[in-house]
């Protein structure tokens, strides 16, 4: 399929879960891809298993600096960028009474500064390119309602529901579609640490709150990072174009909008 072809696209949080998934099918529809992550030996290991039309950039979202560069590194390799995928993100988990500065400025300088931030250096190429663009923002059902254990998670994926609605109404003027994905539970490294965090805080055997919490799932267990491509696809194609700040719940049923 050539869904993408041509196009290039960047996704931050690629060397591993769900960016890494992003990238595999972008790569399968026709588009370069830059495999954009902190830790670049592990982008580099992905783009090296992906093939030749996937490359390794060194990224740190919460510095603008790096997004920056990356940016650069983008339109040196591919000549353009089409696709922002933001897909790094932070998870945290702790009594409300408990709660740290430290880790409420880590999590919000990457989940909300590092969304925004890297969504605004990408819009600024692609205006300058004067084409237009798609960018996708990577939510959460977390984002739709709170949890008791995790407030600063929540409210980042809350803001970046909100960014979403207000960029997309923003840059649609220059063609560029903005939206988002709310994935529900997925399997994964990610959530084997929230699993740890809640055995913990919880006092649970390591695997049960992750049972619990596939146990409530309506379609019977957690995703895998491939259960989201088909809506990435669809969002960095040219078949979402009458679409904008919109953010897709992909979770096996646990929230309906």
């Amino acid at each position: 399929m050539s869904r993408l072809a041509g196009k290039s696209a960047l996704i931050t949080g690629a060397a591993r879960g769900i960016g890494r998934a992003f990238a595999e099918a972008y790569v399968d529809e026709g588009a370069t891809v830059g495999i954009a992550d902190i830790n670049l030996e592990g982008a580099e290991a992905t783009a090296r298993d992906i093939g030749e039309n996937a490359y390794a950039v060194q990224l740190d979202v919460s510095s603008q600096d790096s997004i920056d560069a990356a940016i650069g590194t983008v339109v040196a390799r591919a000549g353009k960028l089409d696709i922002l995928v933001n897909n790094a993100a932070l998870f945290d988990a702790a009594e409300t009474v408990d709660i740290t500065r430290a880790s409420f400025d880590r999590l919000y300088a990457v989940n909300v500064g590092g969304t925004l931030f890297t969504m605004q250096a990408a819009a600024r190429q692609m205006i300058a390119q004067g084409h237009g663009g798609k960018i996708i923002n990577m939510a959460s059902q977390a984002g739709r309602r709170g949890e008791s254990l995790v407030l600063v998670y929540c409210s980042t994926k809350a803001a970046v529901i909100s960014m979403t609605q207000s960029a997309g109404l923003n840059l649609i003027k220059h063609g560029i579609n903005v939206n988002a994905i709310a994935p529900g539970v997925v399997d994964g490294e990610h959530w084997e640490h929230v699993d740890a965090t809640f055995a913990r805080l919880e006092g649970k055997e390591p695997g049960q709150k992750k049972a619990e919490v596939e146990s409530g799932v309506p379609a019977g267990r957690f995703a895998t990072p491939a259960d989201l491509t088909g809506m990435a696809v669809f969002l960095a194609s040219s078949e979402s174009d009458y679409i904008l700040s919109q953010t897709y719940n992909v979770d096996g049923g646990q929230w309906m909008s």
